[in-house]
């Protein structure tokens, strides 16, 4: 992977904000990373009760319909309280029926807003409310490469009471960060960028890209 071209990674995901974020934390890789919605990829199925059996088969799709290198997140929030989950189901942890009218992000909004307030609804009464994020990167040469680049990153907290903060998306306003004194939706991206599980994920992924795919 020299060349500016193969360079190129496939990111299985569509989510804007994601791919702005990663981008960014992978910028000393020197690799440009492309949503799958721009190359006309269709989601992969998420069938897998695990972050890496998910993000791996997220990869594994995305490379295979591209021809190209590809780097899969799978992330999540897990809660004590509720034995681990949301978890894999985080993203859809709420059930909300999709309006044709609507467009992706004004969707992925409203289902944010919704898993918000199932997330409350549910913790009510808990005695503990810490929780993490959790983030698994997969990053794989072709869809039959034996070798997949694995990144772990998690992030320590607890669920407010209420959100805080405009910014981030997903549970970042719910997401209390005792050690800096806010939820990580009142964080600036820099110091989110420093912090968060996908900034954990990203060091250990650039580690690994760099070591053995020979980039940076």
């Amino acid at each position: 992977m020299s060349t500016a071209a193969e360079r190129r990674l496939v990111l299985a995901s569509n989510n804007a904000k994601k791919l702005k974020e990663l981008q960014a934390l992978l910028g000393a890789t020197g690799v440009t990373l492309v949503a799958q919605g721009q190359l006309g990829i269709s989601e992969a199925d998420e069938p897998h009760s695990t972050f890496v059996e998910n993000a791996l088969a997220k990869a594994r799709h995305a490379a295979a319909a591209s021809g190209l290198p590809a780097l899969a997140d799978d992330s999540g929030l897990c809660v004590d309280a509720l034995g681990g989950h949301p978890g894999v189901q985080s993203a859809h942890f709420a059930a909300i029926d999709r309006d044709p009218a609507e467009d992706r992000e004004a969707h992925r909004s409203r289902q944010d807003a919704a898993n918000n307030t199932r997330l409350l609804t549910d913790l009510a009464g808990a005695g503990s409310r810490r929780a993490r994020f959790v983030c698994t990167l997969v990053a794989v040469r072709s869809a039959d490469d034996p070798e997949p680049l694995i990144a772990f990153g998690r992030w320590e907290g607890e669920i407010r009471p209420a959100a805080a903060g405009s910014g981030g998306f997903g549970y970042d306003p719910l997401m209390q960060i005792p050690a800096l004194g806010a939820s990580v939706a009142e964080l600036d991206a820099e110091v989110k960028n420093r912090h968060s599980h996908r900034a954990l994920a990203s060091a250990q992924m650039v580690k690994l890209m760099t070591e053995v795919w020979g980039l940076g």
